[in-house]
């Protein structure tokens, strides 16, 4: 199952927080079928988000939406964000 594997600083974790239950980019008419988000131990302000999704064309065509919204709010509410799409490894390989 592929995963779309987000990760950012944020200005401020509540207002982000805020933004992202809203959905802005539509999770589940975009496909996505289960998501987390993560903060880093040592900055609570650093967020990994991971979204899995059904397909890797869901996936890219997700992270094309987000790429929209985010040139919205670069340097407002996130920075610099990173997203690789990434699938589990077999055991072994």
């Amino acid at each position: 199952m592929p995963t779309l594997r987000i990760e950012h600083p944020v200005r401020d974790y509540d207002a982000w927080r805020r933004a992202f239950d809203g959905d802005p980019a539509g999770r589940k008419a975009g496909g996505v079928r289960r998501f987390e988000v993560l903060r880093a131990v040592d900055d609570p302000n650093y967020v990994l988000i991971d979204l899995e999704f059904d397909s890797t064309t869901e996936a890219e065509a997700f992270l094309g939406r987000l790429r929209t919204i985010w040139s919205r709010v670069q340097g407002t509410l996130i920075v610099d964000p990173r997203a690789r799409i990434v699938e589990a490894a077999p055991a072994g390989s």
